[in-house]
Parts: C-alpha cells; structure tokens; sequence
C-alpha cells in the first residue's frame, strides 16, 4: 500500500497545461512571439505557424520559400474540393481529413499494385513512380511532397511533358541526396506552378500535412 501512495504521489507532482484549447492558443502565442513572420504574406504565415507547430523549430521562416499568392491558391483549391495528392502514407495520415472543407479527398498513391513495376521500368524510386498515377488528377490538385525528393524531380519532369498544372506544390522532402536540389528546381520552375518549399536539407511528411492543415485550420493558428 505504501508503494502504491509514493507512485501516486509521483504521478501527481508535475503542473501542466492540460486543456487542448489553451495548449493550442499558448502554442501559437510563444511561436507569434519567437518566429520571425516579418515580411512574409499574409496568405503564407498560418502555413509557417503551422510547420513550426509541428517541428519545433522557429527559425524556419528563414528558409522558407513560396511564390506569390501561394497559400491563397492552395485555400481556394481545396474550397472547391481539389483532391490532396501525397507522396507517402505518412502526410496522408497527418492530414486532418475530417477538417477539410469540401470532404476533400486525401490521394497516396505508394501503395497501388504495379507501383514496383514502374519504379523498375523508371529505373528510379518507388515514390517516383507512383506520381505517374498522379497524371489523370492532376489539374487543380494540391501536392504535398513531405518524403521523397525523388518525386519531386518526377514531379517537375511530368509538368514538361504535359499541360496539367496543379493549384499548389507543398514541398518539404528531407534528407542529403536531392532534397535540396529537388525544392531549388521547384522553386526554379518555369511552368507557373503556385509553390511552397523548405529549403535546404531539413524537412519530412509532418512538415508537408502542417502545411495543408494551415489552409483548412487558420483559425485556430490565428
């Protein structure tokens, strides 16, 4: 019994905000008072608020790149109910469907039979191949690219060999091998394609679904 009380007692000494409302409010109060968002686009601040929500990191601002009107492009798209096309399952996952405003569809593609095949015939990725199954969706869609730079690069090569644009390109792939790269073409396109990146080596899927949840949860990052 004596044993039992000193665990409780130890269970019970921490003071913490248990709220979910005033965790959020507290949340978006310390980055507001931390990160840099002078300068940046109304329409592009709830989508770094949120990327920084989700990483921690509130120098993140610095590195972000986008294309003017971006985030607007991105809210109006899923208004009118664009789909959501990711590269992995896992941005698919962190992508609060249920808030979305048009039961917008949430589109990963890794997983489709024959996905293996392609990437051999591609002599590339997984994750590139399945972009191919991208194509008929294309138009209008909103792409959040948080994993694979080499999806990205896909990406941008199916942009020159067809018409089929995309409302905006969320790109946040990590890593030492083509993720820098990768977002630099992106930000370099010349296909009028509507963008936000992160540049650099830094990123990952959590990053990507913040940024999509931004267009759907501004309110709560306000």
């Amino acid at each position: 019994m004596a044993i039992i009380t000193i665990i409780t007692a130890r269970m019970t000494m921490h003071n913490y905000e248990r709220d979910p409302k005033e965790i959020t409010r507290l949340s978006f109060a310390a980055i507001r008072r931390e990160a840099d968002l002078s300068g940046m686009p109304e329409d592009i601040v709830p989508m770094a608020l949120r990327m920084i929500h989700a990483c921690g990191m509130v120098d993140l601002p610095a590195d972000l790149a986008y294309s003017e009107g971006a985030g607007a492009a991105g809210s109006v798209a899923l208004n009118a109910g664009a789909p959501v096309l990711c590269d992995v399952e896992m941005v698919a996952r962190g992508i609060a469907a249920r808030r979305l405003p048009a039961d917008n569809k949430v589109i990963c593609k890794l997983g489709e039979e024959g996905v293996a095949d392609r990437a051999r015939a591609l002599g590339s990725t997984r994750s590139a191949a399945a972009v191919e199954l991208w194509q008929p969706m294309l138009a209008g869609a909103i792409i959040a690219i948080g994993n694979a730079p080499t999806a990205l690069f896909r990406l941008l090569e199916i942009f020159a060999e067809q018409a089929s644009r995309p409302a905006l390109v969320i790109a946040t792939p990590p890593g030492f091998i083509g993720a820098a790269e990768s977002k630099d073409a992106l930000i370099a396109n010349e296909f009028d394609v509507p963008y936000l990146a992160l540049r650099g080596r830094r990123g990952g899927s959590a990053l990507a679904a913040a940024a999509v949840n931004a267009l759907a949860l501004r309110e709560e990052a306000a």
